[in-house]
């Protein structure tokens, strides 16, 4: 921002804020922390999350909310926090997100959250449009406590003036509130119409499709998060993406000599490891890669799961255990698709975005075990290219979010392989029976 407003700061029309979803920090009256950040990743909250599936609250609390119970949510981290420290939930000023924090350290406005990331807490109302009164209990926060919603369009007050120095903007440049990262993906590749899905590969993953009104998943496999203008997006974001491949390679490839390789030399070393891949063919010579290194979230949401390959024979070296894994996440893919499907969309097309989506293995497996064609988008930035648009679009630079995402520019699309989808349906059921009938072992093995 900085380096643009020196260049050419007359041409900065808005600053558009996105934040990762689900994290939790106490901060006082001025929105300053009084403690540490609980990420998505924290899985500290994992017993509130089981008992509130075990007396039946859980469902009742997904269908108003829209976020599964899951130790991922600001919900049931604050219910962690409750038993852990009662006094401090209950003395907290505030309590938030990350984007709650940036706002703060950003301009001078009251303690406000925009609806998208409000949506992700699991204590937000997304059909009335209100903090949750049972989820708050649950939680143990007043209504005061937590942060006025707003639209994600909602410009909020003025830079503060250390800010407009540090980054040569003026301190009258509109900040505009935004949204969470994931619904921004989804602008971002230019996929804001029913039918068009998103797929983003990172670290993690994720597959989300947008709606024009609230709808939940039955089965609990999804969320639902607002967007802007009465788009929705529903979806499921898996743990375990291109964090597998990074597994493999230092698992695999990495010299002995030598400590795991990083930056520029970690994504060299996952390039080879995927090129070798390529050659497999497709489902990795009777091979299966549960890819649960991370517990895992949809469709299963269940923290306890782990990793393992299935079908090991003396054959199988290092490109088909890499091969399997890209197959093992994009497989999760599927599910979560065939759960969007199950809740009411039909879909005729993915948009892809994020680092992984670099490697043509990673985007001719993916087409394949959705048995859609995907279309990469031209920025590997879609979240933040979203934020761009969004920002443009509450600054009146659009009519609505369809021209906003018209703007948006994508690859030819890479057509499934025919008898590539035909094997990785075959193999779908496959890998939700061996899910299941491993539950029992990881619990146990979590106890040894």
């Amino acid at each position: 921002v900085a380096d643009t407003a020196r260049e050419d700061g007359d041409r900065v029309v808005a600053v558009c804020l996105s934040a990762a979803m689900h994290g939790l920090v106490p901060m006082d009256n001025d929105g300053m922390p009084r403690g540490p950040v609980l990420t998505w990743a924290d899985a500290r909250s994992a017993d509130e999350a089981r008992r509130l599936v075990d007396d039946g609250r859980a469902a009742d609390l997904h269908a108003r909310t829209g976020t599964p119970v899951h130790p991922m949510s600001p919900l049931t981290k604050l219910a962690w926090w409750l038993k852990a420290d009662p006094q401090l939930v209950r003395d907290t000023p505030r309590w938030g997100g990350v984007k709650e924090l940036v706002i703060a350290a950003l301009c001078e406005t009251h303690h406000v959250v925009d609806r998208s990331c409000a949506s992700a807490t699991g204590l937000y109302d997304i059909h009335d449009l209100r903090w949750d009164p049972e989820a708050l209990e649950v939680a143990g926060v007043r209504p005061e406590q937590l942060a006025e919603v707003v639209a994600t369009t909602e410009v909020l007050g003025t830079l503060r003036p250390a800010v407009a120095e540090a980054t040569g903007l003026p301190r009258d440049t509109p900040l505009v509130v935004g949204a969470s990262d994931g619904v921004l993906a989804n602008l971002g590749v230019g996929a804001v119409q029913e039918g068009i899905a998103t797929v983003s590969i990172g670290t993690s993953a994720a597959l989300r499709a947008v709606r024009s009104v609230p709808a939940i998943d039955e089965a609990g496999r999804l969320f639902c998060y607002a967007l802007a203008d009465e788009r929705w997006v529903l979806g499921g974001a898996v743990n375990n993406g291109g964090s597998v491949v990074r597994w493999a390679s230092r698992a695999f490839a990495a010299p002995f000599d030598d400590s795991a390789p990083e930056g520029e030399a970690a994504d060299e070393l996952d390039a080879r490891l995927l090129e070798e891949a390529a050659a497999v063919p497709a489902g990795s010579d009777g091979l299966l890669c549960l890819p649960y290194f991370f517990g895992e979230r949809a469709p299963w949401w269940q923290p306890g799961l782990r990793g393992a390959y299935v079908g090991l024979r003396r054959r199988h070296g290092r490109g088909q255990l890499t091969k399997a894994a890209v197959e093992g996440v994009c497989q999760q893919l599927a599910l979560v698709r065939d759960a969007v499907e199950a809740a009411g969309l039909s879909l005729t097309e993915v948009r892809a975005t994020g680092g992984a989506v670099a490697s043509p293995l990673w985007v001719a497996v993916l087409a394949a075990t959705l048995d859609l064609p995907v279309r990469v988008a031209d920025s590997p930035e879609g979240t933040g290219l979203g934020a761009s648009l969004l920002g443009l679009y509450a600054q009146g630079a659009f009519s609505d979010l369809d021209e906003a995402a018209s703007v948006v520019a994508l690859h030819d699309p890479v057509e499934p392989a025919a008898a590539d989808a035909q094997r990785y349906r075959r193999t779908r059921p496959l890998i939700e029976r061996t899910t299941h009938a491993l539950v029992e072992v990881f619990a146990e093995l979590d106890q040894s």
